[in-house]
């Protein structure tokens, strides 16, 4: 596992962000930047306000 490379578009920096898309059903996509230690469910909840 330790000689495995970084796949194409994925950045190694040591961030305290982490930059989601979530693609809907409908094929709309929404961006969220949330810091690592956010719940998810914090994240479900702004996606559904947003739709």
């Amino acid at each position: 596992m330790a000689d495995e490379k970084p796949k194409e578009g994925v950045k190694t920096e040591n961030n305290d962000h982490i930059n989601l898309k979530v693609a809907g059903q409908d094929g709309s996509v929404v961006q969220f930047k949330i810091k690592r230690h956010t719940p998810l469910s914090k994240l479900m909840k702004a996606y559904s306000v947003c739709q």
